[in-house]
């Protein structure tokens, strides 16, 4: 690695790697499973953590980022065209990895100098660009974490437990 901005994407590439893994674990007529009344479903929580990431990729590569520029529900409807209407699983793990793929090249081309300025957070905290990006990727591991346990209400091995079980 030769910047901060890489080491951050390749810790990205590692989480969005990690959540397609337990999307394609996930058997295609169990996406509309839901483990509770009031919870997303399988596909809902993939569309989720997609409009989530397509909105943060927007606006941090923004030179005028401002996540309060819209309230939250229109912010994400800001960016999620590229997602609208998609189902199952093909369509769900196809868009997993182009949007990921479009929003690093996104972050690319805005440069490590852009991702280091200094931007107003939900919070209306201060916070550079970069930690946001950050904020992003564990936003995506908490929710890989509740499709692991998803799979378990289910019945089903997560991905990255049978992973180590075959390692081990």
């Amino acid at each position: 690695m030769n910047s901060i901005l890489e080491e951050t994407i390749e810790a990205w590439d590692g989480t969005r790697d990690g959540l397609i893994s337990e999307v394609e674990n996930i058997p295609p007529n169990k996406f509309d499973f839901r483990p509770a009344g009031g919870a997303r479903s399988v596909s809902e929580l993939v569309l989720h953590i997609m409009e989530v990431s397509l909105m943060t990729v927007g606006e941090l590569t923004r030179e005028d980022t401002n996540f309060h520029r819209a309230p939250w529900p229109r912010l994400l409807a800001m960016y999620s065209k590229p997602i609208d209407g998609l189902k199952g699983k093909r369509e769900l793990l196809a868009a997993l990895r182009s949007t990921h793929r479009d929003g690093v090249k996104a972050y690319r081309a805005a440069g490590e100098i852009h991702m280091l300025q200094w931007i107003l957070r939900f919070d209306g905290q201060r916070g550079t660009r970069m930690a946001w990006l950050n904020h992003g990727i564990a936003h995506e591991s908490y929710h890989t974490g509740q499709l692991a346990l998803i799979q378990r209400v289910m019945g089903i091995i997560p991905a990255l437990t049978k992973a180590i079980q075959g390692a081990g």
